[in-house]
């Protein structure tokens, strides 16, 4: 599963420095930075993940969150990825240690079974101290990349 958490990242990529105080400023200056593949509906997915985001926080702890949309708004599975977001300034995502949010990796998956794989892979690398700590330093793609190859997943 890190081969695909990686291949995800690459077909995404990674923002800095993005700028705004609530999650709905954020989310729309994401959608307005990143290169979408002409058949995603922009306005709908920024929708969607604001609409998540007012059920239940998506703040996971340790300064990291993951934005998405609560059923799949990606079509073709060669359009899925995820996008790294660090923040500008740190935000109150309302998260369960009460650590203000840095990072966000906006997870757009095209099913629920690829969703999940996702979200639990993601769960198992963020426990990795050194991983968060390059979250945390605002680190560059191939770091990040190489971090998750280095880390215990199970395949």
């Amino acid at each position: 599963m890190k081969n695909e958490i990686s291949r995800l990242i690459k077909s995404g990529g990674i923002l800095f420095d993005v700028d705004g105080n609530t999650t709905d400023e954020i989310y729309q200056n994401v959608i307005d930075l990143i290169k979408l593949p002409e058949s995603f509906d922009s306005k709908g997915i920024y929708n969607a993940l604001c609409a998540r985001e007012k059920i239940m926080s998506t703040a996971v702890g340790n300064g990291i969150a993951i934005p998405h949309s609560r059923t799949p708004i990606i079509k073709n599975p060669d359009d899925q990825r995820i996008y790294i977001a660090y923040l500008k300034n740190p935000i109150d995502m309302k998260a369960p240690d009460g650590i203000k949010v840095h990072t966000l990796f906006f997870v757009l998956t095209q099913n629920t079974q690829d969703h999940r794989n996702v979200l639990s892979a993601l769960a198992t690398v963020f426990r990795d101290v050194s991983f968060r700590k390059l979250l945390e330093a605002k680190t560059n793609e191939e770091e990040i990349l190489n971090a998750i190859q280095q880390i215990e997943l199970s395949d």
